[in-house]
């Protein structure tokens, strides 16, 4: 056998599944919303902000949005983008699904945690209460891949630190099921849903919020990347009307 054949096969299969060496999973056109649903993106507070697209597909149905109109983006209710992100979801989430697990925390709260990049396993549920610490160890293509059997649910004002130079576009929140977070929580990367995501009051997703099959809710939140100053700033004073 063809000995450098095998190392090639080994490296890549090593990159595959343990996402810390710089692997980090693509959206595809996904990418580019901040927001996407399979059914209906509903949204019920004047106070939110949303930077990046907006979309729906199969289903139509965006309500909500203004008052709470996207910072950035466009709107695609059931159209050929739309339709298009959610095949690249579908695809992106099939290959979060197959990646190998590297540490099973099942039954334990995520919440007192610090994480080092790389695949951690919930066999069903999976819960933050508290603050969660991921390291980034001083690498700007560190991946962390939550898998999720069922549903994620976070605390009131659970909130996720990104530390060491992590990029949040860098982490993944792949939900069986549905994702509840909590009011005042603070979530960073992509949740990657098979289902629905809600947001209550005051929750925010640095990243993006991707439903597949059900309906992204929403009540007074901010989804979409805060490092931008202008965005964070605002989003900052809109904060500190909640804590």
């Amino acid at each position: 056998m063809n000995h450098r054949y095998t190392i090639i096969v080994v490296g890549l299969a090593a990159l595959l599944c343990f996402p810390s060496v710089g692997f980090a999973q693509s959206l595809g056109s996904a990418g580019s919303f901040a927001i996407l649903a399979g059914t209906t993106v509903t949204n019920t507070g004047t106070l939110t902000l949303v930077q990046g697209s907006v979309g729906v597909s199969p289903g139509t149905g965006i309500t909500g949005l203004p008052p709470g109109q996207p910072f950035s983006g466009s709107i695609h209710d059931n159209d050929g983008v739309a339709a298009q992100a959610q095949t690249d979801l579908t695809t992106a989430y099939d290959a979060l699904v197959a990646m190998t697990c590297g540490t099973d925390l099942t039954g334990q709260d995520l919440g007192g945690m610090t994480l080092t990049p790389g695949v951690y396993c919930f066999t069903s549920s999976a819960g933050l209460t508290g603050i969660l610490t991921l390291d980034g160890q001083s690498n700007p293509d560190a991946v962390f891949v939550f898998q999720i059997g069922t549903t994620l649910t976070t605390a009131m004002n659970a909130f996720v630190n990104e530390t060491n130079g992590l990029q949040k576009t860098n982490i993944y929140w792949q939900v069986g099921s549905s994702a509840t977070l909590g009011s005042g929580t603070i979530l960073k990367g992509n949740i990657v849903a098979l289902t629905s995501i809600t947001l209550n009051t005051s929750a925010a997703v640095e990243g993006r919020a991707l439903a597949r099959n059900g309906a992204v809710t929403m009540d007074n939140n901010f989804v979409g990347d805060a490092t931008t100053p202008t965005l964070a700033s605002t989003w900052g004073m809109v904060k500190m009307l909640y804590r």
